[in-house]
């Protein structure tokens, strides 16, 4: 006896025989069934992860070394650290006068261009999605930070009042 399953259609309790998903009367939902499956096999495809994890993310030195940073132990034991220092609430938006929850760390001095501050926990704060997008543009502006760009060799600001001003302005 062949195996069966029930139709996927919505409401619809006919038998289908393997490998077809819909009964003969949905069958042309067939198609747009199987594209959907393909498309979410190839976004969870472990080669095309290990691929884009090993290859196309770390192919420039220096970025490697960044990305090894935030798997280390050491990084998770800061992150969570920061995060009760600081109550789970955005710095940048308390300078504000904002009560914001985030769950992002981020180094005050981008870890690109002062990587021996990486760990220093004075270094570090917690950020909201959208300071923490705003701060992204400015290190990129003022430190010259980024893919593409050149290091501007401006000194480090450590102030989160005075980055918060010099991002929104």
């Amino acid at each position: 006896m062949p195996k069966t399953r029930r139709c996927r259609y919505p409401n619809c309790h006919a038998m289908v025989t393997f490998p077809d998903h819909y009964c003969q009367q949905h069958y042309e939902h067939e198609a747009e069934y199987l594209a959907s499956r393909q498309r979410w096999a190839r976004g969870n495809d472990k080669q095309y992860t290990h691929k884009y994890n090993t290859v196309t993310r770390y192919r420039n030195e220096d970025k490697r070394q960044q990305y090894n940073f935030y798997r280390t132990r050491q990084w998770s034991h800061l992150r969570q650290q920061v995060l009760e220092r600081d109550h789970y609430l955005c710095a940048y938006c308390k300078v504000q006068g904002v009560i914001k929850p985030a769950k992002t760390v981020d180094h005050v001095r981008p870890l690109e261009l002062f990587y021996n501050d990486g760990a220093s926990i004075e270094n570090l704060s917690v950020i909201c999605g959208s300071c923490h997008t705003l701060k992204t543009k400015w290190e990129q502006r003022y430190y010259g930070s980024g893919k593409g760009n050149t290091p501007t060799g401006n000194k480090p600001v450590d102030d989160i009042r005075t980055i918060n001003r010099m991002m929104r302005s």
